[in-house]
């Protein structure tokens, strides 16, 4: 399940407070500590290909776009 899926489930459940609440007692998405989906990309949002070397937090698309702005150097 995606995080747009479970936002749209919540909305919808919001008129059946019984079933939320049942709903949320065996279906909460938990809290990453590792993988792919525990750090995202502060600027776009993205899960994968995360840089956070430097305290950047950026996706790697992200940061090919801000490189330069920021003072790195690509070295041929």
């Amino acid at each position: 399940m995606t995080a747009s899926d479970w936002k749209k489930i919540l909305k919808q459940l919001d008129a059946k407070p019984v079933i939320k609440e049942k709903y949320m007692k065996h279906n909460v998405p938990k809290k990453r500590k590792i993988g792919i989906a525990a750090q995202k990309c502060e600027r776009c949002g993205r899960f994968g290909a995360h840089i956070k070397s430097y305290g950047l937090n950026l996706c790697r698309h992200c940061f090919r776009e801000i490189a330069s702005e920021i003072g790195f150097k690509k070295y041929s």
